[in-house]
């Protein structure tokens, strides 16, 4: 009984311990990776993969014999017949020479099998895979573009975290000092307008904090539904190392390029394809009247079964008039691909020099926030010494304390601002 009740307990405690543990924050990268595997866009790689083995599975069934079945009746207005003197003759002879029926009866099947077909079936399966990698590389493009927006709310959300603590600690300040202006009011060494003025102060930066509440519940509800996780809390992420300039090559956009210019191979390897002589062997029958034996059927009119079996050689020399032509459009598609790529690495290039000097700038604005805010900090507490010998008013004393709680919104603007940059520099090079 002891045993149990130890081990009831010891359930009970781990269970309290728990619910106490507070909820671990979600890092941007967490946070990027939940939204990629919640966005909607993420089935279309299956459905692309899908449609790409159904197309290639249904391209090489033309290696499978051709099967085709028919019937037919027909009425013609002349059939072959016996020569008039040769007619007279069989009838001379007690032979009676019908001839063929103008009426005619038909019901066969044709298989046909490909041998060589130079390449073409080959080529198709070649391009749809080609294609499906295109579709894939595009997808791949628009699901990039959600780390972006993933970006923005996070960072969003650190800076209104900054803000929120900054007006807790504003707060803290006015409220230290009209706890001692109420005292030096009861006292009479100050005016009760005075503890009045910074109360109303307080109040007005509570009213600010409510505010930033209320920002942050709805854009943390807006980031936890795109990444189709609960985000309460966002880690700020170490300021790393810049990203180098040379890994702008990894971007999706760049994959897609490439993605296109070997579908414009696969395209061209087709129209050499397309001139290639086709060999095949088939097989036809039918049973019908007439058959292949004319004078029989002439003779006696009867119905009876007829086959052939042979070998075709094919080639469409009219696939030539447009070859040139052919070929010449995909040299353009591969000469606007390669335009494209020039464009996006130009364009990617210059937002790669303004991030960094946006990195730079920041970084320098950030070395002087320190000072700014240890001198303001020392002006404060000098105003707020010369309150208490009655040398200032309380409006100057506020002055200053808003002055220093904004060098502080700055600084922490600054270093959001910077990490954002630096992580907006880490998407544009893909790094």
């Amino acid at each position: 009984m002891k045993k149990i009740l130890q081990s009831f307990f010891s359930i009970i405690y781990t269970l309290l311990l728990l619910g106490a543990t507070p909820c671990m924050a979600q890092t941007l990268e967490e946070c990027q990776q939940a939204a990629e595997r919640n966005y909607p866009l993420i089935q279309q790689y299956d459905l692309i993969s899908r449609t790409t083995d159904l197309t290639v599975a249904n391209i090489q069934k033309g290696w499978l014999p051709q099967v085709s079945a028919s019937a037919q009746a027909t009425y013609q207005s002349d059939v072959v017949s016996w020569p008039d003197q040769l007619k007279s003759v069989y009838t001379s002879m007690g032979i009676d020479m019908k001839g063929l029926r103008k009426d005619q009866y038909k019901v066969g099947i044709d298989v046909s099998q490909v041998v060589y077909d130079g390449g073409a079936i080959s080529s198709q399966k070649e391009i749809a895979r080609r294609q499906g990698a295109v579709d894939e590389a595009q997808t791949e493009v628009t699901m990039y573009q959600v780390r972006r927006r993933v970006n923005e709310m996070y960072f969003g959300l650190l800076l209104l975290d900054e803000q929120i603590r900054l007006n807790g600690d504003l707060q803290t300040v006015l409220e230290s000092n009209e706890r001692k202006l109420k005292a030096m009011s009861e006292h009479g060494t100050a005016a009760e307008s005075d503890y009045l003025s910074v109360k109303a102060e307080r109040l007005n930066v509570r009213q600010q904090a409510g505010d930033l509440q209320s920002q942050r519940r709805s854009l943390a509800a807006v980031l936890s539904a795109f990444c189709g996780i609960e985000v309460k809390n966002v880690e700020k992420p170490a300021p790393s190392a810049t990203p180098s300039q040379q890994q702008s090559g990894l971007r999706p956009e760049l994959r897609a390029i490439d993605a296109q210019l070997r579908l414009a191979d696969a395209r061209e390897q087709s129209l050499k394809a397309a001139l290639m002589p086709k060999l095949s062997v088939f097989a036809s029958g039918f049973y019908g009247y007439p058959g292949y034996n004319m004078f029989e059927d002439m003779m006696s009119r009867k119905w009876s079964l007829n086959g052939m079996i042979g070998a075709r050689l094919s080639w469409n020399i009219g696939a030539l008039y447009t070859h040139k032509n052919d070929k010449a459009k995909i040299q353009l598609q591969r000469d606007m691909a390669e335009t494209s790529r020039r464009v996006f690495l130009f364009n990617n290039n210059m937002e790669q020099m303004q991030q960094n000097e946006n990195i730079a700038r920041y970084r320098s604005m950030m070395k002087d926030d320190e000072e700014i805010i240890a001198l303001r900090s020392s002006v404060r507490k000098a105003a707020e010494s010369k309150l208490s010998h009655g040398i200032i008013d309380v409006n100057d004393l506020v002055k200053e304390i808003n002055a220093e709680n904004t060098a502080r919104v700055r600084q922490t603007m600054h270093e959001i601002e910077m990490l954002k940059e630096i992580y907006e520099l880490k998407f544009t090079t893909n790094n």
